[in-house]
């Protein structure tokens, strides 16, 4: 589990409006919402997934037509 040590910054009204992280924190939880983003797009590949495959080697032929 991830720990955090957040200090928070009041406006005039004295309600947080501001949030100070170590960088090292800040780094932590930029990872772990890449990683999750990761399984979210690896989910929603698999849901759409029919099953097909080709050969890389007839990808890379099939681009470069496409690409002239």
């Amino acid at each position: 589990m991830l720990t955090v040590h957040p200090q928070y910054i009041k406006d005039a009204d004295g309600n947080k409006s501001l949030v100070v992280l170590t960088a090292k924190e800040f780094d932590t939880i930029m990872e772990e919402l890449d990683d999750i983003e990761d399984v979210r797009l690896y989910d929603e590949a698999k849901k759409n997934d029919t099953g097909e495959r080709i050969l890389f080697s007839d990808y890379l032929k099939s681009r470069k037509q496409k690409n002239g």
